[in-house]
């Protein structure tokens, strides 16, 4: 009889025989296309994070008030329009230097 295992979902899964198990690792080294990764190459792949790269300055969490007029006008500018506030914060910071 052949070994097979249970899955935690109630399949029964059938397990290759040794040699079944060879014959299948032979042929899937013999494909150019499909060769295995090397210890180093599964190192890479286990040390990348996933998601969007750290900038190299953070930005700061904040809270402001608007006037609803006001955030309602920023809103309708569509996607982004918490970096166009942002952008014109510093624009508007070049031309009133702190005392």
């Amino acid at each position: 009889m052949r070994e097979t295992v249970e899955t935690r979902f109630g399949r029964t899964l059938v397990l290759p025989t040794p040699e079944e198990d060879a014959a299948i690792t032979a042929a899937a080294l013999s494909d150019p296309d499909a060769r295995p990764l090397t210890n180093e190459e599964w190192e890479d792949v286990i040390g990348k994070k996933r998601g969007r790269p750290l900038a190299e300055t953070r930005k700061e969490l904040v809270s402001l008030r608007f006037d609803p007029d006001v955030l309602d006008g920023l809103k309708a500018t569509g996607h982004g329009w918490r970096t166009r506030v942002n952008d014109a914060m510093r624009e508007w910071l070049k031309t009133h230097a702190a005392a």
